[in-house]
């Protein structure tokens, strides 16, 4: 009805899934040239990240069109439904999330805080990865049992049952996997800059590419 036609076509079904995937365009939001440009190398950062590290989902599109509270959007879509993560999977989705920031810092030599989410989500996970999935070189183990306080409206609190020491060695395995996400962000894109410059210069023409485009400009076409 929007579109003041009679049929559905596949175009729609897109945007719609594209709407709830990644949140509706904000069109209204105007950005700056140079938050274009900064939002362009960062996305660029995520999706060649995606692109060259194995263990990772296929990309589906990558925009620079406001969605949501986003400024730009990464896509990746599983090829199945996964129940299970490996410990391969989890640290290159580490390495993806350290993908934007180290696009800023290595092409346009500074620091945005376009980061703070990715940032945060990857300080999650590899929390996560130390304290409740026993992945770490503390062994499986887990730390800070969650305790529910049913009779405090169910709130859920961390209740701290290890040491000092194991608090300072968990610190140390977190800032381990989340420095390993950022090297190997580093050295992909080190090692591909012309690549990157042609998928963000892309980004800032067309605004959206998809997964095939990605692949014809990574493969040189």
């Amino acid at each position: 009805a929007r579109q003041n036609r009679k049929t559905v076509l596949m175009w729609d079904f897109e945007q719609a899934k594209d709407k709830v995937l990644m949140g509706a365009e904000r069109k209204s939001m105007l950005l700056s040239d140079e938050e274009k440009k900064v939002t362009a190398y960062h996305e660029a950062g995520h999706a060649l990240v995606a692109a060259l590290r194995e263990h990772s989902d296929p990309l589906h599109k990558v925009t620079i069109i406001p969605r949501g509270m986003a400024l730009g959007v990464t896509m990746q879509l599983p090829v199945d439904d996964k129940h299970t993560y490996t410990r391969d999977y989890l640290e290159t989705r580490l390495a993806i999330m350290m993908g934007g920031r180290v696009a800023e810092e290595l092409f346009l030599h500074t620091m945005t805080t376009g980061a703070g989410n990715d940032i945060e989500q990857a300080s999650d996970l590899a929390r996560k990865m130390v304290c409740e999935f026993g992945m770490s070189t503390l062994g499986p183990m887990t730390f800070g049992k969650k305790e529910e306080q049913i009779f405090l409206g169910r709130e859920i609190s961390q209740h701290r049952d290890f040491s000092e020491e194991t608090a300072r060695k968990i610190d140390q395995e977190v800032r381990r996997f989340v420095d390993e996400g950022y090297q190997s962000a580093t050295n992909i894109l080190k090692n591909n800059g012309p690549i990157l410059e042609k998928i963000a210069a892309t980004l800032l023409v067309r605004e959206v590419i998809d997964a095939g485009e990605i692949e014809m400009i990574i493969e040189g076409k």
